[in-house]
């Protein structure tokens, strides 16, 4: 309870207006519009410049939370069909999935084709035959026993022109590419309940449901992709997976980071709403995203369609291909899927609600009062002049145009009432009631 002299504490609708709209404004974004979907985007200020100075001051105006059902719906197609693709066509699994043998030779570019033709002449089925290192050929077959193996060691021999003890077999079986499985799914799980409860414990636990959503997201169209196209699956695939989960997550972390400082002190100064910080911290954050990725991406990129493409150098192009997608899948992910999934979860809250309403009722009673301090227009009367020249009160209208100013009722009066005489000038004398005669002595 305070005392009459002590100063009244500042309530939320005693906080400055345009404290939340200027920021939103300054990022191009829109304020919320009270359900109305159709109500239009506030205005950009002029003189913002061009998009990478916009990009560079997180002024972008990208409204992901706003256009969240239509990122859903596109969403939802790219992973239906990356999964109708890995069900229907599979993934190429290599010799250390499925057990096989390899060969390794001394050889060039151009005899890799006739040490191929060779293999499968001696009964063997191929699986791929590269070059590695510039100078060795490695064919990968199907597994094969004893006596087949030392045929396709003579025909590869003899094939080349080289001794039979120059060619190095080996036999990998397929327990081993299991093991490998299994070992990666070990560490894919603790590695996620790792992340969940750090997410849960650091930020609040609708974020950790976000990042995994946009994790699983990234994975599925990355192995979409990589069944699409039908490279081999090896342990260097794996490898990248593990790689690019990490890198998904913390570009989603650095965007979550920025919005829970934006969202901290919300429900006291009630500046914005939820959905409205969280949109301005994507747009704060796109620059240093944006910037992560194409350094992230460009030494990938030439990795794949430089080393594997023009080159011919196909060691590391599985490698190459996991990282490339997965990078621009997280990208995607951590931009404009993750922070809509978390403000759409959070909108559903109680107290997030009440923010919104309390919000949106300070912008509606600060555009009232800012309306009504300039009236201009032409003033509707509702008083009207008899022919007898008294005066009337009509009926106010149902409604009048907004530029239009309407008297109060309290403003139409007569103006005296009936039989009363008129007050005397200055300096003249007084008339009596009824005549119009003045009072006084009479003269004779």
């Amino acid at each position: 309870m305070t005392r009459p002299t002590d100063p009244a504490e500042p309530t939320p609708a005693d906080q400055p207006v345009g404290t939340g709209e200027e920021a939103l404004a300054d990022a191009g974004l829109p304020q919320d519009p009270a359900g109305d979907e159709t109500a239009p985007p506030s205005a950009p200020r002029a003189g913002r410049g061009g998009l990478a100075h916009r990009l560079y001051n997180g002024e972008a105006g990208l409204d992901v939370v706003g256009r969240s059902r239509l990122i859903y719906k596109i969403t939802a197609i790219v992973v239906l069909l990356c999964v109708v693709t890995i069900v229907f066509r599979g993934f190429n699994f290599g010799i250390d999935f499925e057990g096989g043998n390899s060969f390794r030779l001394p050889g060039s570019q151009e005899q890799l084709a006739d040490a191929r033709a060779a293999a499968e002449d001696a009964g063997a089925q191929v699986a791929t035959a590269q070059i590695v290192g510039g100078d060795t050929l490695l064919i990968r077959t199907e597994q094969l026993d004893n006596e087949a193996e030392r045929a396709v060691v003579e025909s590869l021999a003899d094939a080349v022109g080289i001794e039979p003890a120059q060619v190095s077999p080996e036999s990998v079986s397929a327990d081993w590419g299991q093991d490998i499985t299994d070992q990666a799914l070990v560490a894919l799980a603790v590695f996620l309940v790792a992340v969940v409860l750090f997410l849960a414990v650091r930020f609040q636990p609708k974020m950790a449901v976000g990042a995994m959503a946009a994790l699983a997201h990234d994975i599925v169209i990355t192995a979409g992709v990589y069944s699409l196209i039908g490279f081999e699956v090896t342990p260097s695939t794996v490898i990248g997976f593990l790689t690019i989960l990490g890198f998904s997550l913390y570009d989603t972390v650095v965007v979550f980071d920025k919005v829970d400082e934006n969202t901290r002190d919300l429900g006291t100064s009630a500046r914005m709403t939820w959905g409205e910080a969280a949109n301005l911290a994507v747009n704060q954050t796109l620059m240093r995203s944006i910037n992560t990725s194409v350094i992230a991406l460009l030494p990938v990129a030439g990795l794949l369609f430089v080393g594997a493409g023009l080159l011919g150098v196909g060691t590391l192009k599985d490698l190459a291909l996991v990282l490339f997608v997965g990078l621009a899948a997280g990208t995607y992910s951590s931009i404009v899927l993750a922070t809509p999934i978390v403000a759409d979860l959070k909108e559903r809250e109680p107290e997030v609600q009440a923010l919104r309403r309390r919000v949106l009722a300070r912008r509606s009673s600060a555009a009232r009062t800012g309306g009504a301090a300039a009236p201009s227009g032409p003033v509707a009367s509702a008083r009207r002049r008899r022919p007898s020249g008294g005066v009337a009160v009509a009926d106010l209208p149902r409604s009048v145009p907004a530029d239009v100013v309407v008297e109060s009722p309290a403003s139409v009066r007569p103006d005296g009432p009936r039989g009363a005489s008129a007050a005397p000038r200055p300096g003249a004398r007084p008339q009596r009631p009824g005549t119009g005669r003045p009072s006084g002595k009479r003269r004779r």
